[in-house]
């Protein structure tokens, strides 16, 4: 920022909404100053299908967040989603060459494990370590300085699509932004919204947003599995104005102010009223009829995303429980329902740990944004990604050429 090195911005480009949060760092306290949303139109379930709009919801938002923060924001910490982004685990083993590891014995682990085959129409986008292992010494986590003959890593590798990252910086070049690091948001939710206790003893957080549901395994205060599925709160939506025939503008207010998932606990008498559409009359139908439409697709959700857990032999990870947020965790009755088919204590995740505009920010639809800004203090980067100067293409075309004269 001009004149404001101590502020970082987060920039939650989402499929409902966009959202801007600006963070002030002293003393390593983070404290939310500003900001801005805007309603997300040129997005699908997490890609960008409009760059025009996009770039149009972008501005809305930071200008609003440059408003009551009271600076010019420059750059962002940008947060990617999408059925396009996919995790795997890998691992890397080395020589030490020394009498003891330095931090270049670490980096060459760290480039042993990475060198797998990604498809050229593919990036990475996140080198996550999830533990050393030293001489057969597993559960290390900062190696440097120990003596040892052969230094092992484990880590988690996140891509994703090349055009779509490419698509989401080049919205926010346009919007007059720098892009400092593209950071995928269920691992921006956890640092806002997990303790480290969470993470040390295993918790599955599972981020519920407009057009997609991220999940995210931590263990030992690392990060062992990601997985993106693309269905959210604007399927539930589709579903009210189909069961309702209701216009999808008066489905998502209905679901906003009267949606629950359980139809059981709502008396009889409760009613609702239904605006017609193409000038009928407007109807009145019982709440009850919400939660006989909400609870199968919310079942259907949390079954396909346990049936992840399962697939990837997660669940005696998850010791702490599950940890809901994003916009779709607000709605009524939402725990019972995850209760009953994960068989796990579920909590609705808020950020914590800031200071600042808690009273606006403490609320699950802000998850994604405040822990950009946290992973943006923690994670303080060089770096920018920025179309017209280094194209993201080129970079990838640039990594190829070292391979190939590494190899020749």
């Amino acid at each position: 920022m001009q004149g404001h090195e101590n502020i970082v911005v987060g920039l939650d480009i989402g499929t409902t909404k966009i959202c801007a949060v600006v963070g002030e760092v002293s003393n390593d306290d983070i404290s939310i100053i500003g900001i801005g949303t805007s309603p997300s139109i040129g997005l699908r379930k997490g890609v960008v299908v409009n760059i025009e709009s996009t770039v149009d919801s972008i501005k809305k938002a930071v200008e609003e967040a440059e408003l009551m923060a009271g600076c010019e924001i420059s750059s962002v910490y940008a947060g990617i989603a999408g059925g396009h982004i996919t995790g795997f685990n890998s691992r890397g083993i080395v020589a030490i060459k020394g009498s003891e590891i330095t931090q270049n014995d670490v980096d060459r682990v760290i480039d042993a494990a990475r060198a797998v085959a990604i498809p050229m129409d593919r990036e990475v986008i996140h080198v996550l370590p999830q533990e050393y292992i030293v001489d057969e010494q597993t559960g290390i986590q900062n190696p440097v300085g120990m003596a040892g003959v052969r230094l092992e890593a484990k880590i988690h590798i996140v891509t994703g699509a090349v055009t779509s990252a490419h698509n989401i910086v080049k919205c926010a070049n346009r919007s007059g932004l720098d892009v400092c690091d593209i950071v995928l948001e269920s691992l921006a939710s956890g640092e806002a919204v997990l303790t480290d206790e969470e993470k040390e003893l295993g918790t599955a957080l599972l981020d519920l947003g407009g057009g997609t549901s991220d999940l995210a395994v931590f263990s030992g205060k690392n990060i062992k599995h990601t997985f993106v599925l693309s269905l959210g709160g604007n399927n539930l939506t589709n579903d009210i104005a189909i069961g309702l025939r209701a216009p999808l503008a008066e489905a998502e207010k209905i679901k906003t102010r009267y949606g629950t998932c359980s139809s059981r606990s709502i008396s009889s008498d409760e009613t609702i009223e239904v605006p017609g559409m193409g000038g009928r009359e407007p109807k009145k139908l019982p709440r009850q009829i919400l939660g006989e439409i909400l609870e199968p697709r919310m079942e259907e959700i949390f079954t396909l995303v346990q049936r992840e857990i399962y697939r990837a032999g997660m669940e005696n990870m998850i010791n702490s429980g599950m940890v809901m947020t994003g916009g779709t965790a607000l709605l009524e009755g939402i725990n019972d329902i995850a209760e009953s088919i994960f068989n796990l204590p579920v909590r609705i995740g808020k950020p914590s740990g800031i200071s600042g505009l808690v009273d606006v920010v403490n609320n699950p639809m802000y998850a994604t944004g405040v822990g950009l800004v946290m992973y943006g203090v923690r994670n303080q980067v060089t770096k920018k990604f920025r179309i017209r100067d280094k194209n993201i293409f080129n970079g990838v075309m640039s990594q190829m050429r070292k391979w190939f004269k590494d190899v020749i």
